[in-house]
């Protein structure tokens, strides 16, 4: 993967409307998770509320080049992915899962090659029982994200394109 800083990206395109996920939402604030500190990719989103499956079974199919992107409704009810999930992830090639909600099994996860950002996390896990809308539009933290848009995350934030900005 090439390397970037999510400032340079802004900097380098000011001519580009690039937007950027707000940091803090209603007392929350997104945190990263995972082992991959930078990661970026082309969107898959989905949507879902305290259940998992789609998340699931998208994390279960061929990722390369992608970002989950997951809109939870921020809910700190249950974690909408954990270990064995994140795992499954990696196995599939994704390179990260940006989670508007939250994450279990933060340990495991902070071992494992995936980036993940996500509001915070919570032992307990969500229920499955097949609920959840794919390819989207999804909208929270001050931004509107489509399946096909590009993400990348660092330290710094969340930076969402229209179109490639590097090579991934």
């Amino acid at each position: 993967m090439t390397a970037f800083v999510t400032c340079d990206l802004l900097d380098d395109h000011p001519q580009l409307d690039l937007q950027v996920v707000a940091p803090y939402i209603d007392g929350k604030a997104f945190k990263s998770y995972g082992a991959r500190k930078t990661f970026g990719g082309q969107v898959v989103t989905v949507k879902c509320y305290e259940d998992n499956s789609r998340v699931k079974e998208l994390l279960a199919t061929d990722g390369t080049g992608k970002v989950l992107v997951v809109d939870g409704g921020a809910s700190m009810r249950c974690a909408l992915m954990g270990d064995l999930i994140a795992e499954s992830a990696v196995k599939n090639h994704w390179n990260g899962v940006v989670i508007y909600g939250c994450v279990r099994d933060v340990d495991a996860i902070a071992t494992l090659d995936l980036g993940v950002h996500a509001l915070a996390a919570i032992p307990q896990k969500s229920t499955r029982k097949g609920v959840g809308e794919v390819d989207l539009t999804l909208s929270f933290a001050g931004v509107v994200i489509r399946s096909g848009d590009y993400l990348y995350a660092d330290n710094n934030g969340i930076v969402i394109s229209r179109k490639a900005l590097v090579k991934l």
